[in-house]
C-alpha cells in the first residue's frame, strides 16, 4: 500500500522453464513437470491463470500477464538487445535447454511459410526413446531409477547441475566398494541421496583448490580417514563427469547451429548463442569444455557464447 500498488494491474513478463503447450503469447499450459518438482493441481493448467489466481487471493494488487517465455527464449531475447545476431537461447543450470529461430516453412503447427519462429526445444527430453543408450552408464542409470520421473529427460540427467553430483557419488560408492576408495569403508552419509551437491564438484575442480581442501569437503561427507591419493582420485571422478557433461552440451548446441546454417543454405554460418544458468557460470571448465566441443563439432560455424 506505501508504494501505491494496492488494487493496481501490474503487467508482467512470465519466464516459465517447464514444457508448456502454447496458442497465445499471455497463456501456457503445462505439459509435464520436470528437475524433480511435482506440485498438484497444475499439469494440464494455464500456468499465468494461477499465478494470477494467486495473486489476486492476496488481495493486494492483480496482474496482466503479457507473455509467457521459457527461459531459454528471455535468455535469447536478453542477449538479442545486445547482440542482434543472437538467435539461439542455451540454459545450463539445475536443468538444461535451448531455443533457437527455425524457418517457418519448417513449422508445421503454424500457418505461413514467410520468416522465422523461436522453437522451445525442451531438449532435456532428448534420450527418452532409447537414443543414449549406447553412452548411458550404470550410474546414469541408478541415478535416473532413483528420480523423481525415472525414464524422463535422459540428456538432462546427463548434463545438469541437478544431477551431476548424485552421478558423482554412484561411482565414489562403486570405487569404495571395489576397495578403490577410502580404505573400502563407505560413510553412511555418502550413502545419503543429494548428499554430494553439484557446487562441490565447481569446488573440489578449482585449479586454486588445494588437496588438503579437497580433504576438507570428503570429510564434511562423513569421509574422515580419506587420504591425499583419494582426493586425487575423487578429483579426476568430478572432473571426467563434469567434463562428458559439457561436452555432451556442446553436441547438441553443435546440432543446433549446424541446422540453422543449413536451412539457410550457408557455407559458413556467424551466430551468437545466449547463455545463462549457474553450471555454465560457476564451475570451473565447463564452457570452455563446451566451447572446444562445439568448434570441433560445428566447424562451419563461427559461435560467439554471450553470457546473459
Amino acid at each position: 500500500e506505501y508504494m501505491g500498488m494496492k488494487g493496481a494491474s501490474l503487467p508482467l513478463g512470465f519466464t516459465f522453464s517447464f514444457p508448456c503447450s502454447q496458442t497465445r503469447l499471455d497463456q501456457g499450459v503445462l505439459i509435464k513437470w520436470t528437475k524433480g518438482f511435482k506440485a498438484s493441481g497444475c499439469e494440464g493448467e494455464d500456468v499465468a491463470t494461477l499465478l494470477k489466481d494467486a495473486i489476486h487471493r492476496s488481495e493486494e494488487f492483480d496482474l496482466d500477464v503479457v507473455a509467457v517465455v521459457n527461459d531459454t527464449v528471455g535468455t535469447m531475447m536478453t542477449c538479442g538487445y545486445e547482440d542482434p545476431q543472437c538467435e539461439v537461447g542455451l540454459i545450463v543450470g539445475t536443468g538444461t535447454n535451448a531455443c533457437y529461430m527455425e524457418e517457418m516453412s519448417n513449422v508445421e503447427l503454424v500457418d505461413g511459410d514467410e520468416g522465422r519462429m523461436c522453437v522451445n526445444m525442451e531438449w532435456g527430453a532428448f534420450g527418452d526413446h532409447g537414443e543414449l543408450d549406447d553412452v548411458c552408464t550404470d550410474f546414469d542409470r541408478a541415478v535416473d531409477d532413483q528420480s523423481t520421473y525415472p525414464g524422463k529427460q535422459r540428456y538432462e540427467k546427463m548434463i545438469s547441475g541437478m544431477y551431476l553430483g548424485e552421478i558423482v557419488r554412484h561411482v565414489l560408492l562403486d570405487f569404495t566398494d571395489k576397495g578403490l576408495l577410502f580404505r573400502g569403508k563407505i560413510s553412511e552419509r555418502l550413502k545419503t541421496r543429494g548428499i554430494f551437491e553439484t557446487k562441490f564438484l565447481s569446488q573440489i575442480e578449482s585449479d586454486r583448490l588445494a588437496l588438503r581442501q579437497v580433504r576438507s569437503i570428503l570429510q564434511h561427507l562423513g569421509l574422515i580417514s580419506s587420504t591425499c591419493d583419494d582426493s586425487i582420485l575423487v578429483k579426476e571422478v568430478c572432473s571426467v563427469v563434469s567434463k562428458r557433461a559439457a561436452q555432451l552440451c556442446g553436441a547438441g548446441l553443435a546440432a543446433v547451429v549446424d541446422k540453422i546454417r543449413l536451412n539457410r543454405g550457408l557455407q559458413k554460418l556467424s551466430i551468437t548463442v545466449g547463455v545463462d544458468g549457474t553450471l555454465y557460470k560457476l564451475h570451473p571448465h565447463f564452457s570452455s569444455i563446451m566451447r572446444e566441443t562445439l568448434r570441433d563439432l560445428a566447424p562451419h560455424c563461427e559461435v560467439t557464447l554471450l553470457q546473459s
